[in-house]
């Protein structure tokens, strides 16, 4: 029921991933008159592996985080994350409040032992090489050990999805190891003599798009305006691109590459790839949807989901911090 544009959104997408997953199953959980209606072109075949659990309460962008658990829990969002929580569905979507999502998603799901508290992970688009941005607006503030602890998630993600080892970054305003706030240096220490994280040391905003790490930390404030910027300068080249330059810089550009190059082009820089931020940290999983997505956009949080589930990240997380902690 959240985001911009609600169930015109959401049930759309859910419609279209189902016609592409043969192997997904899907809730729809909100106010069944708005939903039902939507739903109305899905064949048969497809219609039998989605159920619409109704509530006619929602939460929304103007409810504060803090009094959803008194006000809230008929809401659709937190029947959802219930559903997490009683093994009823394996991972939760939402495009709606994140605040709210964070504080129902602690509250019923727990954060895995060790782990202080979850962060937000995105991947940034146009970057030369995937590369995932942690927290992304979880957590405003942190202290060294948050930021050591998004450390150890974000390798965890990206390595069961990249099936090779990942290099870990913090994000600072220079190299030299004398930079950056206290918090951000002793984060630097513990990464530095911990052995299970191959750390390379600070990185800088311009680097994340050079393939220099794999992982970058930082906190939710700095992560929150570095993914929105380079969403932002994303969506401004491809606008160019398609709609500012012209049909003639086309044609110019059509003589030294094919089309089918400039179609990876554009999608290396479209953010709807790249829509849907894990929580993690929690048991269980969780994706956050930006709020004024697209149906094709909420359809890649959906598949974000789905790939959690496959690979089993709250359990591999929970297995690395266990061996972290056994060896501190």
């Amino acid at each position: 029921m959240g985001g911009d544009r609600g169930v015109g959104i959401t049930v759309p997408a859910a419609a279209r991933i189902l016609a592409r997953r043969k192997d997904l199953e899907l809730v729809l959980v909100g106010d069944s008159d708005r939903i039902e209606p939507l739903l109305s072109r899905v064949p048969a075949a497809n219609r039998d592996k989605l159920r619409v659990l109704h509530t006619d309460l929602e939460v929304g962008d103007e409810d504060l985080p803090g009094s959803v658990l008194r006000t809230a829990r008929e809401s659709s969002m937190f029947i959802a994350a219930d559903l997490v929580k009683s093994g009823d569905a394996q991972a939760m979507v939402s495009a709606g409040n994140s605040g709210a999502l964070l504080m129902i998603g602690r509250h019923l799901l727990k954060t895995i032992p060790g782990i202080h508290k979850p962060a937000m992970v995105a991947t940034i688009p146009g970057a030369a090489k995937q590369c995932f941005l942690l927290d992304v607006g979880a957590n405003p503030e942190c202290d060294a050990q948050h930021l050591f602890e998004f450390a150890v998630m974000g390798s965890v993600l990206a390595e069961s999805l990249n099936k090779a080892p990942a290099r870990v970054g913090l994000l600072n305003i220079g190299a030299e190891h004398y930079k950056g706030t206290e918090a951000i240096r002793e984060a630097a220490e513990k990464l530095e003599r911990c052995p299970a994280i191959d750390y390379v040391g600070f990185i800088e905003a311009n680097e994340i798009y050079n393939g220099q790490a794999d992982v970058v930390v930082c906190d939710g404030f700095v992560g929150n305006v570095t993914i929105k910027a380079s969403e932002g300068v994303a969506n401004v080249f491809r606008n160019v691109l398609y709609h500012k330059a012209g049909t003639a810089l086309l044609n110019r550009i059509s003589r030294f590459f094919s089309v089918s190059i400039i179609n990876t082009l554009t999608m290396q820089f479209n953010p709807e790839r790249f829509n849907g931020a894990c929580l993690l940290g929690l048991q269980g999983n969780i994706v956050k949807s930006h709020g004024n997505t697209s149906v094709v956009g909420f359809c890649h949080a959906i598949l974000e989901a789905a790939n959690e589930i496959d690979h089993q990240v709250p359990r591999l997380i929970a297995d690395r911090v266990e061996a972290i902690m056994a060896t501190a």
